[in-house]
């Protein structure tokens, strides 16, 4: 092409633009994250009140398996209806049954299961037995320290400046609330079960992280909370006779957390999860504390000191740095 046919190519090409515009990429919307995230923490936290509360009429192991009873019944009713919603608005050649995974991604779903579903309930719900809600829900706040520096090591996941001052923050508002705390005495066993819950959330979650990169989340919390109920199934005797003696209040306390935190508030997860790092997702989960803090105030008489309301703010000021884009 010489110098003289330059200009002539190049409105020809301008023209053909105009006339057939090149397609621009849709931007993502956040908000559908932003409010799955929301019903997350306000789940989660409601589950702290729900374990205190219900823990006066149900052990540990059988809470947990009646939780996840629940939980699972209602994951499976949720796969059922969504895949006959998909066979009936999709054409012949769709997929028409859920895609269960095989070999060792079956298996490290049935790991994540067990270690979440079923060991962080068992610590949690033991933990509660000893510390109020708002205690516990500080100490497994914990855990996103652990995932945002262990998402670095291992995912590879780039520490930003932002993420990491957001941290920061919000971590000086859980050690105020800690320290302004609520009266009582925390029992150092209950305490080491907290800590253990919160491990075991940060490992959970980074299992998770590797997983959604080849399963669905829908599929992966239905198939992890039918691992977890079923490494449950020996407290069933116990749960059993609990439940013949136990007033309907605390029953329906169990069902609620089964449902609710378990059943949505996991899917719910699974979807920011999918689309958020690690690192920024866990971030968000630093509203846990003070949501469970005005929830125990309010519906357990837990009345938490004002150093305690100023964490709040620090985590919630955290959390809004850390997240934003």
């Amino acid at each position: 092409m010489t110098l003289t046919e330059a200009p002539a190519r190049a409105a020809a090409d301008r023209s053909r633009d105009t006339a057939y515009p090149r397609p621009v990429a849709p931007r993502r919307r956040s908000w559908p994250i932003l409010a799955a995230a929301g019903t997350t923490v306000v789940l989660w936290a409601s589950a702290f009140v729900g374990i205190r509360f219900a823990g006066h009429d149900y052990s540990p192991g059988a809470m947990a398996l009646g939780r996840m009873v629940a939980a699972s019944a209602a994951l499976t009713l949720f796969v059922v209806v969504t895949r006959r919603f998909r066979v009936l608005h999709t054409d012949v050649a769709a997929p028409r049954r859920v895609a269960v995974p095989r070999g060792g991604t079956l298996g490290l779903i049935v790991l994540w299961g067990v270690a979440w579903f079923g060991g962080y309930n068992v610590a949690l719900n033991a933990a509660e037995r000893l510390v109020d809600a708002g205690t516990a829900a500080l100490l497994v706040a914990v855990a996103p320290i652990l995932v945002a520096i262990a998402a670095t090591l291992v995912l590879g996941e780039r520490l930003t400046g932002r993420l990491g001052i957001g941290v920061t923050i919000a971590f000086a508002g859980v050690a105020l609330i800690a320290v302004g705390g609520f009266t009582g005495h925390a029992d150092p066993v209950g305490v080491a079960l907290a800590v253990l819950a919160a491990v075991l959330y940060a490992f959970g979650v980074l299992l998770q992280k590797r997983l959604l990169a080849r399963v669905d989340a829908v599929t992966m919390t239905w198939l992890g909370a039918s691992a977890g109920t079923a490494a449950l199934l020996p407290f069933a005797p116990t749960l059993l006779a609990e439940f013949a003696a136990a007033p309907l209040p605390a029953t329906l306390g169990v069902l609620f957390l089964g449902v609710f935190p378990t059943a949505i508030g996991f899917l719910t997860w699974g979807y920011v999860l999918s689309r958020w790092t690690a690192g920024r997702t866990t971030a968000a989960t630093y509203l846990v504390p003070p949501v469970t803090v005005l929830l125990s105030w309010t519906l357990l008489g837990e009345v938490p000191a004002p150093l305690a309301l100023l964490g709040g703010a620090l985590c919630l000021t955290g959390v809004v740095f850390a997240t934003r884009r």
